[in-house]
């Protein structure tokens, strides 16, 4: 009988492990089409009007658009690989807090509140772990 229980903890234990990784897989796979999404569209500046004037109302030029755009590509590729998934994630969780902070320099409290769900993104993935990762 006592065997049967700890069968059963032991399968609940490697489920939620499984269940892990299924969320980590589903939140890499987001984090990489949205970095790779908005990078193409900051490199070849196929952003909507209101998206170029929330970047001017920043203080984000052309110039730092491209750096960011790169750098959201670059983190696109990173969170694939369990070599580079914490520093991808790293970098992603600055651009995010960078523009959160600029937002509140500016006075855009709106766009501060609604990045705080991207910020909080690579800090469950950071958490959770690469699912191929040993």
């Amino acid at each position: 009988m006592q065997s049967n229980v700890f069968i059963n903890a032991h399968l609940c234990t490697t489920q939620f492990f499984c269940n892990m990784k299924i969320i980590s897989g589903i939140l890499i796979l987001i984090t990489a089409f949205l970095s790779f999404k908005h990078g193409y569209e900051g490199l070849t500046m196929k952003v909507k009007p209101a998206q170029a004037e929330m970047m001017l109302g920043l203080g984000i030029g052309r110039t730092s658009g491209v750096i960011i755009s790169i750098l959201s590509i670059a983190v696109g590729f990173m969170v694939l690989f369990p070599q580079t998934f914490f520093a991808g994630n790293l970098i992603n969780a600055t651009m995010i807090l960078l523009i959160m902070a600029l937002a509140l320099k500016t006075g855009n409290f709106k766009l501060a509140l609604i990045e705080i769900p991207f910020l909080l993104m690579p800090m469950v993935m950071i958490w959770l772990g690469h699912p191929f990762k040993n």
